[in-house]
């Protein structure tokens, strides 16, 4: 495929190492960690951004939220021929203690996504890469960032409604460490491709915790976030390049 039609760029571009987001305005940052860093594509939410970080070509690729539309974008990037991809987002805790500003390494992610069952049963996990898990948690080491690891629940669902409630309660009783909103799209997608895929997220909020349950006191724009994302997106990128 030399065109990718929805990411609306030439296929030769993408080089071997992609980093994607959800945020488009996140590739305004990340800018500032590359060299030679340019916006080479831009359709819909979907805006490819290529640099040179540490001597490594690599690409910037925003997806937008849920995982319908970021499956498109995971598509193309994996016929594209890139060889890994490390998705860098938020995140809500899902077990006490779990608060805004950790850092949570993927190891895997519950498939309640609505995309991946139409490509593959549910019965196939959603695995991450175990050399960009290693990698990040490593990268983390050296750096004395604490990190944690765990697997996380993908649900296209933000906001519940009364009427059929929410099930997180039950993957909280199941261990399960946060929730979000594409990364199980991510690892179905590139382990049907043959192709490494790694997630890092930020916590964000706990949508469990009794004072933040009811989503009033919730924001993913504070200063305690932004600090994290930026620890998050310098460890994946060292990742990408190791």
């Amino acid at each position: 495929m030399p065109f990718l039609p929805i990411l609306k760029v030439n296929s030769e571009k993408i080089p071997e190492r992609v980093l994607v987001v959800g945020d488009p305005g996140r590739l305004e940052r990340i800018s500032k960690e590359l060299s030679d860093a340019a916006i080479v594509a831009e359709n819909r939410e979907y805006r490819t951004m290529l640099g040179v970080f540490e001597g490594t070509q690599i690409a910037v690729i925003s997806h937008g939220v849920g995982s319908a539309g970021a499956g498109v974008c995971f598509e193309e990037i994996c016929k594209s021929g890139a060889k890994k991809i490390i998705r860098v987002g938020t995140a809500g805790g899902m077990q006490k203690g779990v608060n805004a500003g950790e850092i949570v390494v993927a190891r895997g992610a519950v498939r309640e996504d609505g995309l991946s069952p139409n490509l593959v049963p549910l019965s196939f996990p959603a695995i991450a890469s175990l050399a960009l898990t290693s990698s990040m948690i490593e990268v983390a080491s050296k750096r004395e960032r604490k990190v944690s690891t765990g697997i996380l629940l993908t649900s296209d669902m933000f906001y519940p409604r009364d009427i059929l409630g929410s099930n997180l309660s039950l993957w909280q009783r199941a261990g399960v460490k946060a929730v979000e909103m594409e990364s199980a799209t991510l690892f179905t997608i590139c382990e049907l491709q043959g192709i490494e895929a790694g997630a890092i997220v930020v916590i964000d909020g706990n949508p469990l915790d009794q004072d933040q349950g009811d989503m009033t006191t919730y924001d993913p724009h504070s200063d305690i976030v932004g600090e994290a994302m930026n620890d998050a997106i310098s460890m994946a990128l060292s990742s990408l390049v190791d």
